[in-house]
């Protein structure tokens, strides 16, 4: 595996995490819960963002 692919495999692993932690949070019936688990997938795709640049943390437009 190329130096070059590191970050972009990292980046998606990052977004994998984060997706998967929505949709927990989705699922949560416990309000103090699917807030944690939202605000935790927030704090990764914003890491990722500054880590591997923008658009790579989410696919989403905020």
């Amino acid at each position: 595996m190329s130096s070059r692919n590191q970050p972009s495999e990292r980046a998606r692993k990052m977004r994998d995490e984060a997706e998967t932690l929505e949709q927990a949070a989705q699922h949560a019936t416990d309000p103090a819960e699917r807030q944690r688990l939202t605000d935790k997938a927030l704090r990764i795709r914003e890491k990722s963002e500054r880590e591997n640049g923008r658009g790579s943390g989410t696919m989403d437009p905020m």
